[in-house]
């Protein structure tokens, strides 16, 4: 497990998978590994009756987790829908891992998806040796969610075409997959179910039809409310990294994850903490994802080029990075916000020159 470079949520968290399904008090529905309560205790964390500490995957409203979960006990899909970075995929594998204990079961979305990474493909060498048969066929993670009753995850759902977006209407609304060169069908197993995520802000975004919606509930995962929540998602996610990484840096200090999450904040809403200086805002969503990646580069940067501890120094490339997105406009914007906000904040002064070495 130590040279695998990502676990996947059920390996990564077992040991809590395995205390939740041990703590079971409720009834679990057919094909899931633990009750939907217990679904969302692992999602928003929690104590267990034996004293075990769950540590929460999604920090934020537990309202939308559980209309998540009560969701994919019903006959409708579930869409998590958001801007980017708001931790869509990141609470779909997790849905995944605890629902069905596999979240590997998944559909990338690309606009090179093809109706047949959706439906089923086929071996074309035993195809064209033995013509149209069961080993011929090429099983989708769709279809073999539908036949073992778990959970499969569509990725990016509105970046895959129209065309191939409703091939999934059958599939959703009958619960079946038919193969019709085989004159036969996969009926879907109980437990299954589609978990995707979409958001409206990539290019090349394909709108689901009004059928496709229809077969979906739709959960809309907002930016974090405040920037002391932004702040812990961040701080969790990057010790998560650096504990995988081994990265040979200290823990950065709170402080430091706070100044890019302020950073970020204040970029994205136009607008100063205090409420006093309007900003321009870059072309860029300056999503909670992004902050984790540039503290996570600024750890890297510290362990390998720094003295081990998190400086101003180390995140400011990883910054200029995120925001600078159009190096024309998104330029302006940035030397903007430098001269008349982190110039004369206090504390800050370490910023402001650290950039001066970048730009």
């Amino acid at each position: 497990m130590s040279s695998i470079l990502r676990a996947h949520a059920e390996q990564q968290y077992a040991e809590e998978l395995d205390a939740l399904k041990r703590n079971e008090k409720n009834a679990v529905p057919d094909n899931w590994q633990m009750s939907p309560q217990s679904v969302v205790t692992y999602l928003m964390g929690g104590k267990l009756k034996d004293g075990f500490e769950v540590s929460p995957k999604y920090i934020g409203n537990r309202r939308l987790m559980e209309i998540a979960v009560a969701t994919l006990l019903t006959d409708r899909a579930l869409l998590l829908y958001g801007l980017p970075g708001t931790a869509k995929s990141w609470v779909s594998e997790h849905l995944a891992a605890a629902i069905s204990g596999d979240s590997t079961l998944i559909v990338q979305g690309t606009a090179g998806t093809g109706e047949e990474s959706i439906r089923y493909g086929w071996n074309y060498a035993r195809l064209l040796a033995e013509g149209p048969s069961e080993k011929a066929l090429v099983e989708t993670p769709v279809m073999k969610a539908m036949r073992l009753g778990k959970s499969v995850r569509i990725e990016e759902l509105t970046r895959i075409g129209s065309d191939v977006q409703d091939s999934l209407i059958t599939i959703l609304s009958e619960k079946a997959l038919p193969i019709p060169e085989l004159n036969t069908e996969v009926q879907a197993v109980r437990g299954f179910n589609v978990i995707a995520t979409a958001n409206n802000r990539d290019k090349g975004v394909n709108e689901l039809s009004s059928a496709l919606k229809r077969r979906f509930n739709t959960v809309i995962l907002p930016l974090p409310d405040s920037v002391d929540e932004e702040v812990d998602i961040v701080r969790r996610r990057v010790s998560d990294f650096s504990s995988a990484m081994n990265i040979p840096a200290e823990k950065p200090a709170a402080e430091e994850i706070r100044r890019v999450v302020t950073i970020f904040r204040e970029l994205r809403q136009g607008l100063t903490e205090d409420g006093k200086t309007k900003l321009k805002q870059p072309s860029g969503t300056l999503s909670t994802a992004e902050a984790i990646s540039v503290v996570n580069n600024g750890l890297t940067m510290a362990g390998y080029f720094g003295d081990g501890a998190l400086h101003a120094s180390d995140l400011m490339s990883g910054i200029v990075g995120a925001v600078v997105k159009d190096p024309v406009q998104d330029k302006i914007v940035w030397q903007e916000y430098m001269e008349s906000v982190v110039k004369h904040r206090d504390g800050w002064s370490d910023l402001y020159r650290a950039q001066r070495d970048i730009i």
